[in-house]
């Protein structure tokens, strides 16, 4: 109990205070570039790859990299499927009602769906009920961008 609310306290204080709305999409990793260039098909395998600039979408604002034309093409018959959740920022983060920079190595796929979040510590708690902060992200999103 003590470990979580250091780690909401940590996300709060360090993502919170910001005078600006956040993008839709979270790409400062690489500027401009939606999952920090990971292929966000290829999770939906378990083994996430980086992507390559010859496979490249535009979405959201956002430019996807992809592994192969063939992750290409399924990203671009249906980009909701296969993009993170949350614009790939923390799932975490937002079921707190905050927003923080989602890792691409630091992943989950449940229900079918992507999420990432900002550390291990941070993930751990996040599979410890993630109906739960799911549930409380769904609830917060897309508000937390305002």
């Amino acid at each position: 109990m003590v470990r979580r609310l250091l780690l909401v306290i940590s996300l709060f204080i360090t993502f919170t205070a910001r005078a600006w709305a956040e993008p839709e999409i979270f790409t400062g990793l690489i500027a401009g570039v939606g999952a920090g260039g990971y292929d966000v098909v290829s999770y939906f395998g378990g083994t996430p790859m980086e992507g390559k600039e010859e496979f490249t979408a535009q979405w959201k604002d956002a430019r996807w990299r992809f592994a192969s034309a063939e992750n290409l093409k399924l990203f671009e018959a249906a980009p909701e499927k296969y993009a993170p959740q949350y614009g790939g920022y923390c799932a975490f983060a937002v079921a707190q009602g905050a927003t923080a920079e989602g890792q691409p190595e630091i992943w989950t796929v449940a229900d079918g769906k992507l999420y990432l979040n900002f550390s291990q510590g941070v993930q751990e708690e996040w599979r410890s009920d993630i109906p739960g902060y799911v549930a409380a992200a769904n609830a917060n999103w897309p508000k937390v961008l305002e």
